[in-house]
């Protein structure tokens, strides 16, 4: 067993054995009711599109995201390094410059960008968290937004300073945002980890419950039927 995936189940069990614990580093627990971005596109028909995020394990943010209406399918993985360095045990070291990630292909006539941070700031992670979410630590787990485009840059970095501006967090925002040189796909056990391993204790206790809070603040853009990998 590597040291990453050691550190993760000590960290899984420590959860599950405290339960005070298990309150107090939930990332999934808590959403916050957030304002939509005013700067965002318009729904409109035209080819799939990609977005790249990146939130702490991604076990819990490509389960969010298949759970999202308009959105085909969601590939985990790393973003931020080179494609050398993309390997899980790699990744783990924090010292690659990769954020575990997930690739969002989404149809922009049902979703927009701004729609997708919306739910990616609101239930997806905590955004005020620096290097970390709930039990995991490290850059590897950072909060970044990784644009393909000016627009999305734009989006995003409006986005940001909107939610600083009104104060929406009660801390502030620290998701860097930075452009996209390449996303590198995850190991294959890692692709729908969270539908594969559901009674698994990290996916209970971190993941579930964000799952939970987009069908309770989104019920609209909530699909029961998740966009597994490879199905849509």
């Amino acid at each position: 067993m590597s040291l990453a995936k050691l550190n993760r189940l000590i960290a899984c069990l420590a959860l599950v054995a405290i339960a005070g614990c298990i309150a107090a580093t939930n990332a999934g627990e808590a959403p916050v009711v957030i304002p939509d971005p005013a700067l965002d596109n318009p729904r409109q028909h035209g080819p799939l599109q990609t977005a790249v995020l990146a939130g702490g394990c991604f076990w819990g943010m490509q389960g969010v995201f298949e759970h999202v209406r308009g959105v085909h399918e969601v590939l985990a993985g790393y973003a931020g390094g080179a494609r050398g360095t993309a390997q899980y045990d790699q990744v783990g070291t924090g010292h690659t410059g990769h954020a575990e990630s997930v690739q969002i292909l989404f149809d922009p006539a049902e979703l927009t960008y701004g729609e997708l941070l919306h739910i990616y700031f609101s239930v997806a992670h905590d955004p005020t968290e620096l290097n970390r979410q709930g039990p995991d630590s490290g850059t590897q787990y950072r909060s970044a937004i990784f644009y393909g485009d000016d627009t999305q840059r734009h989006i995003a970095e409006s986005y940001i300073a909107q939610l600083n501006k009104e104060r929406a967090f009660a801390q502030p925002i620290v998701t860097r945002v930075d452009e996209l040189k390449g996303f590198y796909r995850a190991e294959g056990y890692h692709q729908d980890f969270y539908l594969k391993n559901p009674h698994y204790p990290y996916i209970v206790v971190n993941d579930l419950p964000k799952i939970r809070n987009l069908k309770q603040v989104f019920p609209d853009y909530y699909l029961e039927r998740p966009a597994t990998v490879g199905v849509r």
